[in-house]
């Protein structure tokens, strides 16, 4: 057996193989619910081959959505939307979990595919952003700085949030720090300019972040998997680094998180990223020796011995791919007939027919 199609257990879950699927935006819900769309969209990728099935980033509050058409967790409507998606997934045997967010001052944006870009203003459905700090993201609206209570009140909706998602049938939650939305811009100095207990040195910055792990972990009890997903460096002059984020990761790992899902920078417009196949696995290679934790990979990562390579090399230990699960929902299927598995282990039994050309 390929070490790609090797299952992992991780607390009381055992997913079945190390190819998963990342939360990817469809920005198509109605007040947060989602609805067919959402539901056809996942449960492919579980009858796909995936191990695991990863929900895009969920608000755990409204002011949380990157766009108006996000999902959401805010509420028991919501939550019981995705109940019958969670049960999808599982039924075709991967393992159902959901990415929990706040986009803090890159929230009430137009969706990539509508009709403005940047801010939405409030008379088109909008709504006044927050952040660590009154500094905005270049192009977009200013945020206002968070109070010490807003960061609480935040921190206790990502507490719900995780309970509603571990009630709805997801089996492992993932808090997202990373990619330019809230509790990254916690953790990087260049958008945190606090000097309070929440700003300054890297533990007062990270405070917010391990606070959320904290108040998860004790939500969801010790057999549901925690997962975090970082941006390992901003690729900015100032911003951090991935011994920072390695730091932090060693820090959230005592508080009870399970695998670090690394990737990388959208903080700032500026940033500058060397973009080739694979680029950010050194990222998750570097966490995984400092802290021992899993890790996951990311970044043009488009094929079974491609993956099977990183998993070899001892850089990560499961593979989450995005745009090739768009481009092909069968990427599982595909990944394993070039590594050789034996098909009935991993094809489901209505497609078998179709294993060999």
């Amino acid at each position: 057996m390929s070490q790609l199609f090797a299952p992992i257990q991780i607390r009381d879950v055992v997913v079945p193989n190390r190819l998963w699927v990342s939360p990817m935006c469809m920005y198509s819900a109605d007040d947060g619910v989602v609805n067919d769309w959402h539901h056809v969209h996942l449960a492919q990728f579980a009858s796909g081959g995936a191990g695991l099935v990863m929900a895009e980033a969920t608000a755990v509050v409204a002011e949380g959505r990157i766009s108006p058409e996000d999902a959401g967790i805010w509420t028991s409507e919501q939550a019981e939307a995705w109940r019958p998606i969670a049960r999808s997934i599982r039924d075709r045997g991967a393992v159902p979990a959901i990415q929990l967010a706040h986009a803090g001052r890159k929230a009430s944006t137009y969706a990539p595919f509508g009709d403005g870009s940047g801010s939405v203003p409030r008379d088109a459905g909008g709504w006044e952003t927050e952040a660590p700090s009154a500094i905005a993201y270049d192009g977009f609206a200013p945020p206002t700085a968070m109070s010490i209570a807003r960061i609480r009140e935040v921190t206790d909706a990502f507490r719900a949030a995780a309970r509603r998602a571990v009630d709805a049938g997801f089996e492992a939650v993932e808090v997202h720090a990373a990619h330019g939305y809230l509790l990254h811009e916690f953790l990087s100095p260049l958008s945190n300019v606090r000097d309070d207990e929440y700003g300054g040195s890297l533990e007062n910055r990270a405070r917010f972040a391990l606070d959320v792990v904290r108040a998860v972990r004790a939500e969801v009890g010790d057999g549901v998997p925690v997962f975090v997903r970082f941006s390992a460096t901003d690729s900015a002059p100032g911003g951090l680094t991935v011994d920072d984020v390695a730091t932090v990761a060693g820090w959230a790992t005592s508080l009870g998180a399970d695998l670090f899902d690394v990737s990388s920078s959208g903080l700032v417009a500026h940033q500058q990223i060397d973009v080739y196949p694979g680029y950010q696995v050194p990222f998750a290679s570097r966490v995984r020796a400092t802290t021992g934790a899993l890790t996951g990979s990311v970044g043009i990562i488009t094929s079974g011995a491609q993956a099977e390579e990183i998993l070899a090399a001892g850089d990560a230990d499961v593979i989450l791919a995005a745009r090739e699960w768009l481009r092909d929902p069968h990427f599982g299927l595909r990944a394993a007939t070039e590594l050789g598995e034996d098909p009935r282990t991993i094809w489901p039994a209505q497609y078998l027919r179709a294993h060999r050309p």
